[in-house]
């Protein structure tokens, strides 16, 4: 068969998929189908032969000029447009010239859509059904709002009525929300099929998202969109999102308006407008295979990594390419590569990408289109994310490993069961900290950094608090992460509800419900993950991020910090956590170092060697049958053979059918022998049938338990030692530098600024008011400083602790007072002001040769309070809340009588003093 030939063939194949009855002319029935191609069509003189004209409802409507494959088609649009303006007269067509254009190798097809503002060719998987030119060519609504534009043609397509897009309300959008919105939709006006919007964590990226999709939805006529995540409780957590949505242009829902479907099973609901999916679903919706509910809860990135050759995706007649016209991908650095990166370019869609820590293979992803870049800082300096603190704790055993010398015993575990046994030592037991929580547990390490937190926490990490601040602890694995529960229960000395596990192994509760109280309960105080919380998962209260694991990859790192950034109202702090006052900033436990280790630019993948039994039992579930990851799990299964009790090895063989571990293992490697097959065919046959049996997930499961029932030596011998326990240097560098800085400017404005002449020159008790502190709160606000009275308070608290006080306490304006005048050294100590107020209050309240009556005792510590927060009182304030709800200026008057006049001056002068 010639290459031409060829290209025919897989184009005719294709074409007959996507819906489209294909012919020669002599066979022609341009009614019976709704979209019929026409092969090597006469055109008008001049024009030659078009390789395929296209048929809509009786109508001609496009073209397709065929190219043998390695041809490049860029150029080739020339020659397709011409033969759109050759049907001969008297022919019935849609429009002159025909809309709809493809080049096309079978391989790489590309499309140019005459109905776009700028008709621009593109590439596409493979050609669109007839039902969507339908759409495109009728005058449908497609969906617009009726209170839509009237100058929006809806005979248009997607991309002309993006030109149009009415004004952004911007109320209950963040700066940089506005902003990301903005660039976004001027960028799809211009065509760009891709784009990057790179926000920090906790900055609304997903409120962001669901603000331009209903956009593109009401006013642009999308017809449908994908919302994709990597994990199925992510694909919970929007799903509450787009559920709790109004809409600021006529206050309706999200969901009363449109249909969103959350993705469960492999039905996509025609009618939902907006569609949230795992990206690992849509792959096995593709590969039309069913998807494995555990399969939905591994990370994506960690799936798709184990994949060195990406079984590839063919063209699937029930979801045609035209299924979507937007595919927002969530946490874009993770899951675009690889084995998924193919489901994206599936779809002729636009691609945009969400991230808080884009890598460079995100930016080439998305063609270096970044149209929106606001990190962390940034995010600071706005007041959507707190900033954070490192605490330090250096253990001997976490730095150096341990020795127990031979002659003591040391308890044994079966990691399954969790059932000890004690052994004596014949020989010294050395290890190193690698093996620790993995190989070897050592209780008194884990016990003296949980020791260590819980006697530091208080005085130093959240001094004045007394209950624990919402505590996120990522262990090792699941096996870590139960010893570490346990043992905060323990020093703590609180019960189950204080301290819960939430990995992907909790029995019992499911995870997503723990997470759920967790984010809304006091209880429990601590959560302890392994990554099911690293990524995305929205705990707005959380206060302390406390690393017992080492992260290697940067942009991993970064995400599991996230969790710590969100802000959060005062009054959802205070309903899961009563003493905070509120979270201007969290705290990075460090218990192993992982803030200072240098990390790589990616999340790299463990290469096969390293990877899990679990996980290479996933991959194969899912179809991997690379030669890697079948050896390794061969090799695998021998070991376990080795060590397998028979009453073990009777439970897998009734589970597969007869198979015992040695056969499993044996037809595996015989499998991967190509010379013992004759054909490709025969070798392909021979692999899917060793591994069949790893298919069920049942016998995924058992194989998986008995693993685990390997041993784990607990080391009771060894006492660990606190080496360090205190804020990181890098934190108080930070608080030095803005301390310095913070005085420095005081000195440099000492004579500018009405607050600082006043506090420097005068006793401010007489003049100083909240305007002129105001004044100054503004001007530290500003860049480049961007300072505000919490993070100086802080700072001063990281280098001075015994001079400080209150350091936890929600900070005020006026306690910039009590920071300028500690920073000029006219106070020896760094009170919140209104505690020194309330100290003068008392003073003032000894020296009265008068008892006050309860009412007007009520009434004078209202004063005090609205001085603590003003500065002064005038007799107009008593028109305010709280005087007003208690009788006003009236009632003080009828209080005091004569004297309050005298009273109010008195305390003016004396309370701030």
């Amino acid at each position: 068969m010639k290459p031409e030939d060829n290209a025919r063939k897989q184009i005719d194949e294709l074409l007959r998929q996507a819906g489209w009855a294909v012919c020669d002319p002599q066979d022609a029935h341009i009614s019976a189908h709704r979209g019929v191609a026409i092969r090597e069509f006469p055109l008008k003189s001049g024009h030659g032969f078009a390789d395929y004209l296209l048929y809509v409802d009786g109508k001609a409507a496009g073209v397709i000029e065929a190219k043998k494959a390695g041809v490049t088609l860029s150029g080739v649009e020339i020659q397709s447009d011409r033969y759109s303006q050759g049907l001969p007269d008297g022919l019935p067509r849609w429009a002159d010239p025909l809309p709809f254009a493809y080049q096309s190798t079978g391989i790489e097809t590309r499309f140019t859509n005459g109905f776009d503002p700028q008709p621009k060719a593109r590439s596409v998987f493979a050609f669109h059904r007839p039902e969507l030119f339908t759409d495109w060519l009728s005058s449908s609504k497609l969906g617009i709002a009726e209170t839509a534009p009237s100058y929006l043609d809806p005979g248009k397509t997607f991309l002309a009525r993006l030109q149009h897009l009415p004004p952004l309300v911007e109320e209950g959008l963040w700066p940089a929300q506005i902003k990301a919105i903005t660039n976004l939709e001027q960028s799809l006006r211009d065509d760009r099929p891709r784009a990057l919007i790179q926000m920090a964590t906790g900055s609304g990226k997903t409120f962001t998202a669901i603000s331009f999709l209903y956009r593109l939805i009401k006013f642009a006529g999308a017809r449908r969109v994908l919302f994709l995540v990597d994990r199925g409780n992510l694909a919970d957590q929007t799903l509450k999102e787009f559920q709790q949505y109004n809409s600021p242009y006529n206050n309706f829902k999200f969901i009363e308006e449109y249909i969103v479907q959350r993705l469960s099973g492999n039905t996509l609901d025609t009618t939902a407008r907006v569609c949230i999916c795992t990206i690992q679903r849509l792959y096995a919706m593709l590969k039309g295979s069913d998807l494995p509910e555990d399969l939905e809860e591994m990370p994506a990135e960690d799936l798709g990594g184990l994949f060195k050759r990406p079984d590839p995706i063919e063209y699937n007649p029930k979801l045609p390419i035209e299924t979507f016209d937007i595919i927002v991908t969530d946490e874009a650095h993770r899951s675009i590569y690889k084995l998924w990166a193919q489901v994206l370019e599936y779809f002729d869609a636009y691609l945009i990408g969400l991230t808080a820590t884009p890598g460079k293979q995100t930016f080439g992803f998305f063609h270096q289109n970044l149209v929106m870049e606001y990190n962390h800082e940034m995010a600071v300096a706005d007041g959507v994310n707190v900033n954070y603190d490192v605490y330090r704790i250096r253990t001997a055993i976490t730095e150096q490993g341990s020795k127990v010398e031979a002659g003591y015993s040391v308890q044994i575990q079966e990691r399954e069961t969790r059932k000890k046994r004690w052994e004596q030592l014949d020989d010294d037991f050395a290890y190193d900290p690698n093996q620790l929580d993995r190989d070897v547990v050592a209780p008194d390490q884990i016990r003296k950094i949980i020791q260590t937190y819980r006697d530091k926490l208080f005085t130093e990490i959240f001094p004045d608090r007394t209950w624990v601040p919402k505590t996120l602890i990522f262990a090792k694995d699941d096996a870590h992460a139960e010893n570490i529960v346990e043992i905060v229960r323990e020093e703590f000395g609180k019960g189950n509800d204080f301290a819960q596990k939430i990995t992907y192994r909790t029995t019992g509760a499911k995870p997503k419900d723990l997470i759920n109280e967790f984010r809304t309960s006091p209880m429990p105080r601590v959560a302890v993950t392994v990554d099911m919380i690293a990524t995305g998962t929205d705990i707005k209260a959380v206060e302390v991020v406390f690393f017992l694991r080492a992260v290697k990859s940067r942009a991993f790192f970064e995400q599991m910090k996230g969790r710590g950034v969100r802000i959060i109202s005062a009054d959802d702090l205070q309903s899961v956590t009563p003493d905070a006052r509120a979270k201007d900033h969290f705290v990075i436990v460090d218990a192993v170092g992982v803030c200072e280790q240098d990390k790589t630019d990616s999340r790299p993948m463990e290469q096969k060697p390293t990877v899990s039994f679990e996980k290479l039992l996933q991959a194969v579930a899912f179809g991997n049958t690379e030669d890697e990851v079948l050896t390794s799990l061969a090799g695998r299964l021998a070991r376990m053979e080795h060590r397998i009790t028979a009453e073990n090895d009777q439970r897998i063989r009734e589970a597969t059918g007869g198979i015992g571990l040695k056969d499993l293992a044996h037809g595996i490697i015989a499998a991967l022998d190509p010379d013992e097959h004759p054909t490709p065919e025969a070798h392909r046959q021979a692999i899917e049938t060793a591994v069949r049996p790893l298919h069920d997930p049942k016998v995924r499961e058992l194989l998986a338990e008995i693993k685990r029932q390997d041993d784990i030596i607990i080391d009771t011998v060894s006492a660990d030692e606190v080496l360090e326990a205190g804020f990181s240097a890098d934190a108080l560098d930070r608080a030095r530098g803005m301390v310095q800085s913070f005085e420095q400017f005081i000195a440099e404005h000492k004579d500018e600024i009405t607050a600082l002449q006043i506090l420097f020159n005068r006793p401010y008790r007489q003049r100083l008011d909240f305007k002129a502190v105001r004044e100054l709160a503004d001007a530290i606000e500003k860049p480049p400083y961007l300072w505000n009275e919490s993070q100086l308070w802080s700072a001063y608290a990281a280098l001075e602790k015994s001079k400080v006080k209150g350091a936890s306490g929600r900070r005020i304006l006026t306690d910039l007072v009590s920071l300028v005048r500690f920073a000029i050294h006219q106070d020896n100590e760094l009170i919140p002001f209104p505690e020194r107020v309330n100290a003068n209050f008392k003073a003032w309240l000894a020296l009265q040769g008068q008892t006050f009556t309860p009412e007007q005792l009520l009434w004078l510590e209202m004063i005090r309070d609205h001085i603590a927060g003003n500065l002064g009182i005038e007799p107009d304030d008593f028109e305010y809340a709280p005087f007003a709800q208690q009788g006003g200026l009236g009632k003080v008057h009828q209080l005091f009588g004569e004297k309050l006049n005298a009273i109010i001056e008195e305390l003016n002068e004396t309370l701030a003093a």
